[in-house]
Parts: structure tokens; sequence; C-alpha cells
């Protein structure tokens, strides 16, 4: 994972997530719903969230994140802004089913996740996201590098992809289309994909 900066109380920042920020969020005002609870999967140190609710005062940003030093510094970012539409953090592990919260929601949103974990992590995710997005058109987005069948890897994703299965075998870029095909297994059908800076995409994905 990226290395991460410490803020004043306690709040923790990345140089990844302040250089890809605006740029999801530009994607984000496009197709997110303009009000309700959007659900943010694996969410880290918290920049994205406090920058995405700043900037969406419709939404209510729902942050997660299983690893107790990233809800601590969640709850610093949310002192940090005083954002009424920033909610306290989930213990939320997507491979538990227990700790997902429960549905319809309208959105949810999960940022460099998928190849910064095991495949079982991506099952659940795609599990849990065909529960709760109860509703037909509920929205999956989905952010990351990604092996694509019909675009030649980067030389900088593949060494990339080296480093993390360095770190843990399990882990590492992901197949578009496995992806795809496991989203499709709980109802969610692929609608846009988006090439977004330093090789990474963005997939739309609706609930059926």
């Amino acid at each position: 994972m990226d290395a991460t900066d410490r803020l004043d109380a306690g709040a923790l920042s990345s140089p990844a997530a302040e250089r890809n920020a605006q740029a999801i969020l530009g994607i984000l005002r496009a197709h997110l719903p303009a009000r309700g609870p959007v659900l943010e999967i694996a969410s880290g140190t918290g920049l994205h969230a406090a920058t995405f609710a700043a900037a969406l005062p419709g939404v209510e940003w729902m942050p997660s994140d299983p690893d107790a030093e990233a809800r601590a510094s969640l709850r610093a970012w949310k002192a940090r802004t005083g954002l009424p539409n920033l909610a306290e953090p989930l213990a939320l592990d997507v491979e538990r089913a227990e700790t997902w919260p429960q549905g319809p929601l309208n959105a949810i949103v999960c940022i460099n996740m998928i190849h910064i974990s095991p495949w079982s992590a991506t099952e659940g995710l795609m599990a849990g996201a065909g529960r709760v997005l109860g509703n037909p058109g509920g929205l999956l987005v989905l952010y990351g590098p990604y092996r694509e069948a019909d675009i030649e890897t980067a030389v900088s994703n593949e060494n990339f992809d080296g480093a993390l299965k360095a770190r843990d075998p399990s882990w590492g870029l992901r197949d578009r289309d496995a992806v795809v095909a496991e989203a499709r297994a709980h109802g969610l059908h692929l609608t846009l994909r988006i090439a977004m800076p330093a090789n990474n995409i963005i997939m739309l994905f609706r609930r059926a």
C-alpha cells in the first residue's frame, strides 16, 4: 500500500490519494445520485472520504475499513473537517456479511482495494454489493489498475503487480473480465469503463 503522512489531530493522508482524488471526484459528480447514502469500501486514510463528502453535500458519505488504525484516521478527518454528511466509519470486512450495513443503498464506491487483497475479498465485495444495492440501477464504482485482454499492460503496472505479489502472493492486478464476471454473478452489470490517469480505470456497474 502507499506510504502515509500524518496530519494534525491524527488524520492520515497518502500521496496517491492526494493525486487521484480530484480525477475520481469528477466521475463521481457525473454518476452518483445527488442525494442519499453512499457506502465507501476500504476507505483507508480518509482523505477521499473527506474530499468527496465536502464536494457532494447532498450525499451521506459512509466510510468503512476493517483496519482499526484506518478507522481512527477516518474519525480524525471527520473531527478535522466537521462535515455533517461524513458518517462515523464502519468496521466493514467485505468477507463477513454480518459487518455490512442494511440496504438498500444508492451506491457503493471501492477505490484501490481489489489488487491489495486476496481474490476472496473481490468475491465478498460483489456478494455484498449484490445484497445491499437492492434497487434496480444501484451503482457500484470501482477504481484501480487492472489487466485487460484487449489493452497492453503498462510497464509501471507490471512492476507494481510484481511488487504486490512479493509482499503477498494473494495480491496483484486482477483480470478485468474476471471481475466483471464475478459482478455479473451477483446481478451487477458493467455499464461503463473510463480510462483514468496513471494507467488506472474506473468501472461502473448497475444492479439489474
